[in-house]
């Protein structure tokens, strides 16, 4: 990888993104004399950048604040750099959500997606040559799966839950598939949204192979592992688990978390086995002095499970805090991973009443988390099956900023609903199942400079 290309390329960037600084993201115009990638390596360099300015903060920070399965004291609250944090923790109004800030979720997603649609626009002008068409095809490709995962995370957050019976009423995002600020963009319906997501995802498909260098670049795995996620948010659950089961053809393998050292500071690798694609997200209110894992999360583990000591750093006062991020560091995993598919494939499975099947996608999962005490689960009751599928999802995918889409999907149906509370300095705040604040607000800014419509969340 050519390092000084991405600096270079990086430094451009700013400077476009400085000069629109007057503008909304989703006017945000590239100025062509600075921004002049010509090459299939020019093109690289820009997918190529992992820095925090385009990789880290991608758009499920807020909503992984708001789903619960943490809490902070009043005086760490009192201490958060941003409003929005603060807001998010506590699942506030629309009026006082941003007090003047910026949504940093909504900025930056629309800041990669600029870069997508910069390089998708650019490289239709290049004509490679036959023998670099696989290279040509992949760099396509691979901007196709970040615009797509971009759009899929901002939905997740800036629109309703998607309800097929109703997705071509509701407000989508704004779909911006151009980089040229003279086309005028208002928010598509929710239908639109998920159709640009498939259809994104799916034209990458044949355009991506197995193999990426790095595990920051999208593969084939990695498309098919994001369509299964989308097809479990739209409750489309024979899709999800068929996708899921075309990632898992390609990669299965899971990490025996029985080989890993608990008492390290970071006991999951970065790249680790599981990985399939590399992605990370962060704000100040996840560093381990501020969160305390919830409690009743916690006591959902079995005391044969290796996940609690691998996952949680426990603190002599009986609370505990998370080191099990798929990242190796403070920074959370928002990537997709193999243990999500094995997940969203026994769901759909359930679901079908394919109990057996269900159940080893299950227990093949759990083998690996457990020690050998473990006790492969049987059951003859597709219902109970869900169950514990659902319940598993929780403990194995969590800080993973899937919580919140799980809530909005699962809360429609009164077998799993919750209603989430947080207590501090003597008031409670409760966020209801199916509450109109599971969609967040789109900040003032945005609003003023593109004449986009608000969410309705009060």
């Amino acid at each position: 990888m050519k390092t000084n290309k991405i600096a270079l390329f990086t430094t451009i960037f700013l400077m476009m993104v400085l000069s629109s600084c007057k503008k909304g993201w989703l006017e945000a115009n590239p100025d062509q004399s600075l921004i002049v990638p010509k090459t299939l390596e020019d093109f690289r360099a820009l997918l190529d950048n992992t820095s925090p300015t385009f990789n880290i903060n991608q758009a499920c920070g807020l909503a992984e604040i708001a789903s619960g399965d943490f809490y902070i004291l009043y005086s760490s609250w009192q201490s958060l750099f941003t409003v929005q944090e603060k807001s998010a923790y506590t699942w506030a109004p629309t009026a006082n959500f941003y007090n003047g800030e910026t949504s940093a979720d909504w900025e930056n997603s629309y800041r990669r997606i600029l870069n997508s649609n910069v390089i998708l626009d650019g490289i239709k002008k290049i004509k490679a040559p036959t023998t670099r068409q696989d290279e040509w095809n992949n760099i396509y490709g691979s901007a196709l799966f970040f615009r797509a995962f971009d759009f899929f995370n901002l939905a997740q957050e800036y629109c309703t839950a998607y309800i097929q019976a109703t997705a071509k009423s509701e407000l989508g995002l704004p779909l911006r598939l151009d980089y040229n600020v003279n086309i005028q963009l208002q928010r598509s319906t929710l239908q639109q949204t998920y159709d640009q997501i498939i259809r994104d995802l799916k034209s990458a498909i044949p355009l991506l192979d197995t193999t990426p260098l790095f595990k920051t670049r999208p593969s084939r795995q990695a498309v098919f592992a994001l369509l299964a996620r989308t097809y479990l948010a739209m409750e489309d659950y024979q899709p999800a688990g068929l996708y899921a089961d075309s990632a898992l053809q390609i990669q299965s393998d899971l990490m025996d978390y029985a080989t890993l050292n608990p008492d390290a500071a970071y006991p999951i690798q970065r790249f680790n086995p599981e990985v399939i694609f590399q992605s990370t997200f962060t704000f100040g209110i996840f560093n381990a002095s501020r969160l305390i894992v919830e409690p009743t999360l916690l006591s959902n583990y079995a005391e044969n499970d290796y996940r609690p000591k691998i996952f949680f750093k426990h603190n002599t006062n009986g609370s505990a805090t998370y080191k099990g991020s798929y990242n190796s560091d403070k920074n959370l995993f928002g990537g997709l991973a193999t243990d999500e598919l094995f997940l969203i494939r026994a769901e759909s499975n359930a679901r079908d009443g394919k109990i057996a099947i269900a159940l080893a996608d299950l227990n093949h999962l759990l083998r690996n988390r457990y020690n050998r005490k473990y006790r492969d689960i049987n059951a003859d009751n597709a219902e109970q099956v869900l169950n514990y599928i659902v319940n598993e999802r929780r403990k194995e995918l969590v800080f993973r900023g899937l919580r919140w889409q799980d809530l909005r999907r699962l809360n429609r149906d009164n077998r799993f609903s919750i209603t989430l509370t947080r207590t501090f300095n003597n008031q409670t705040y409760t966020l209801m199942p199916n509450d109109k604040r599971y969609i967040f607000p789109i900040d003032e800014m945005e609003l003023s400079l593109t004449g986009i419509q608000q969410n309705d969340r009060e």
